[in-house]
């Protein structure tokens, strides 16, 4: 079988999920939380169709109950089986877990006080933790440190690409509340005070060319652009593959829109992979 195959493990909020995020961006199919009895099954699927699923990694955690206290005979019916697999487990001391806790707001899965419920973790997932061909520690670790030793531990390269979600909106229609980074440019001159440009669209020659032969465009354009290229390197590197970009002017149907397309554009020509949606482009006609 030349597919890679890995059980991914550990501890609730030691960044299981994380890992199977970073893995999916990878090329990895994942499944999550599959139980116990179907892993077998699933690997000999896996085994059946061959290349179509080439790199496997198969999630589970506490959420399995009592039957992971059974893992041990699971493993053993795969290797009897000659399918080659690895398992990963993901720690983290009990302040970090504490602490992730708090910030998402979420109850620990075993239903207890959280530090109670971490402690009772820990016991339940030590005969896992003994059966882990290996242990990461992700107390002190990046979302990009946490990537680069998964695709050492996997053999494959890790993502060093980032695809792009470019939005131009109103602000009089409210701030989309995905964006992770938003340009204001109601500083340009409005072309919907220009009579022949009030019904056309940032996508219209018209408009664009009022946009751009602005004294204030080039120059802004030009800092934008490069605040861009010096965003975009820091959070790859940080392990974010997904960012949502988004412009906006007042209707979000002229400036915004001009101004995202030319962004995606010049992110285009730079071999980003670029998607752009006009969220209010047809509101106000």
């Amino acid at each position: 079988m030349k597919s890679k195959f890995y059980i991914i493990t550990g501890l609730s909020g030691a960044g299981k999920s994380q890992a199977l995020k970073s893995l999916e961006d990878m090329g990895f199919f994942c499944v999550d939380n599959l139980p116990l009895a179907l892993v077998p099954k699933f690997a000999d699927l896996c085994l059946e169709i061959g290349g179509k699923l080439k790199n496997v990694a198969l999630g589970i955690d506490i959420r399995a109950g009592e039957s992971i206290s059974s893992l041990d005979k699971v493993l053993a019916e795969i290797r009897k089986k000659k399918i080659p697999y690895r398992s990963i487990f993901f720690t983290a001391n009990d302040s970090t877990l504490l602490h992730r806790f708090s910030e998402t707001r979420r109850r620990h899965p075993l239903g207890k006080r959280v530090l109670e419920g971490i402690q009772k973790e820990r016991r339940l997932m030590a005969k896992v933790l003994a059966l882990a061909d290996k242990e990461v520690d992700t107390s002190y670790l990046t979302i990009g440190e946490l990537k680069e030793i998964l695709a050492r531990e996997m053999e494959v390269s890790p993502v060093k690409k980032m695809t792009i979600s470019l939005l131009s909106f109103g602000y009089k229609y409210g701030i989309p509340l995905d964006a992770d980074l938003v340009m204001d440019v109601r500083f340009l001159p409005n072309p919907n005070y220009v009579p022949s440009l009030r019904s056309k669209t940032g996508q219209d020659a018209a408009v664009k060319r009022y946009v751009r032969r602005q004294v204030a465009y080039h120059e802004f354009f030009v800092r934008f652009s490069k605040l861009v290229d010096f965003l975009l390197p820091n959070y790859i590197s940080e392990g974010k593959s997904y960012l949502t970009l988004a412009v906006g002017c007042t209707g979000g149907r002229h400036r915004s829109v001009c101004v995202a397309e030319s962004m995606a554009q010049y992110l285009h020509n730079r071999k980003f992979a670029v998607q752009i949606y006009h969220r209010d482009i047809d509101r106000g006609v």
